[in-house]
């Protein structure tokens, strides 16, 4: 069913966008991976997983707080593969602090990566799409983009707008053979949340486990974390011929976070 189509994910090289690389990678599909890292380590990565999967693996190393190094991403698969069939836009960076200490910079750099990355990638790969008449757009959101949790105003607010993001795009697209999804995990054991626990921890003067018990989990009512394989299968799942009238869709995948 998807076998031979081309997925582009934001930053893959690591965490949930790695897990839905290598799901797309198990279908048969060219992936473009795309994310900071060691370039030997990503390039042993890279050919591991084409290699597993006998399909072709590229990689960019596009700096997702740039438009320019996006559409050139999107448009060097377009020219490599013949179109841009997937699109998954999961690169997201974090910051904790209250509003009034909050870093400009890094509120411009949270939503310039976690929410214009997707504009730019979406409105250079549409055209494309519309073309002819099938593409999928998955944005992996966040349960913070349905709720709001204290000291993340520039991820809340970016995971809102990507939310917000996806319906209309959904809209533009319904009835075009496009679809337009976003994936809201909760808490998954990615490097991301991995850093958020060092640094509650050490906030806190608790341990690891306290710190994930009372703090990273609190809200999650299954008190486990989300795995990267079931996002990744959901992913999947929305880029399939049985998700084909599924579109401006929130699906949450957070142990129960966002039904309280």
């Amino acid at each position: 069913m998807l076998k031979g189509k081309s997925v582009i994910v934001t930053g893959s090289t690591s965490g949930i966008g790695l897990g839905i690389a290598r799901a797309f990678a198990a279908q048969g599909c060219n992936v473009m991976l795309n994310g900071f890292g060691d370039g030997a380590q990503i390039e042993k990565l890279r050919s591991a997983i084409a290699a597993e999967h006998k399909v072709t693996v590229l990689y960019s190393s596009a700096d997702m707080a740039k438009a320019l190094e996006v559409s050139a991403m999107v448009d060097q698969v377009a020219r490599r593969f013949g179109t841009v069939d997937v699109l998954v836009n999961n690169a997201g960076i974090q910051h904790v602090a209250p509003v009034e200490e909050f870093p400009v910079e890094k509120w411009d750099q949270i939503l310039a990566i976690n929410l214009s990355s997707a504009f730019h990638a979406i409105r250079t790969a549409l055209p494309g799409m519309k073309s002819r008449n099938w593409g999928r757009i998955i944005n992996v959101a966040s349960a913070h983009g349905l709720v709001a949790s204290p000291f993340k105003s520039a991820y809340v607010a970016a995971k809102h707008g990507l939310v917000g993001l996806t319906k209309s795009v959904a809209l533009e697209t319904a009835g075009k053979g496009i679809t337009c999804n976003a994936i809201c995990p909760g808490y998954v054991l990615t490097p991301l949340v991995e850093k958020q626990i060092e640094d509650q921890s050490k906030a806190r003067g608790i341990s690891r486990e306290e710190t994930i018990d009372k703090v990273i989990l609190d809200r999650q009512p299954s008190t486990e974390f989300v795995k990267i394989e079931e996002v990744a299968a959901l992913a999947v799942f929305l880029a399939g011929d049985p998700a084909a009238s599924i579109t401006g869709a929130a699906y949450s995948i957070d142990g129960g976070w966002t039904a309280q």
